[in-house]
This record gives C-alpha cells, sequence and structure tokens, in this order.
C-alpha cells in the first residue's frame, strides 16, 4: 500500500489532501505514480507543473525515486516568500 499525501494547493485543487493506493510494480518510481495520478485528467493534471516537489517517507526526493510497497508520498507546490 502506498499513502500518498497532496499539501497547499494542490490539496485545495485536488479536494483530498490524502489516499490510499494498492502498490503494484507499475509504481516502481514516483514519476510512474505521478504518471498513473494524471491519467485521471481533469483536476489531477495539477501534478504536471514543472515545479512539483515530491517526498519519499518524509525525505526530499526527484520523480527517479524508486518505490516500494509501504511507502509514504507527498506530492506539494514549491515554496515562495518575500
Amino acid at each position: 500500500m502506498l499513502q500518498i499525501q497532496y499539501f497547499a494547493r494542490y490539496r485545495e485543487i485536488l479536494g483530498t489532501d490524502a489516499e490510499q493506493l494498492a502498490w503494484t510494480p507499475e509504481f516502481d518510481s514516483l514519476a510512474a505514480l505521478r504518471q498513473h495520478l494524471l491519467a485521471r485528467g481533469g483536476v489531477w493534471d495539477v501534478l504536471a507543473e514543472q515545479n512539483l516537489m515530491c517526498a519519499r517517507n518524509e525525505e526530499l526526493c526527484s520523480l527517479d525515486e524508486p518505490l516500494r510497497d509501504g511507502d509514504e508520498v507527498a506530492f506539494f507546490p514549491t515554496v515562495t516568500g518575500g
């Protein structure tokens, strides 16, 4: 099982802060998981943003990060401030 969390603007746009997906070998990386989510279409297209940030098990990582059953994944937009 993968625990997926959505933060900030993504949570607002998607209308959810978290979900669980059964892990399959198809989800061999964060990029593959993101492609699966994007295939839902509509509001899920927000996850196609270039500046998307992600974490695996509470550590920032790239979309190339491998996934394993039981991982916690987070997607969030970059933070800017002044």
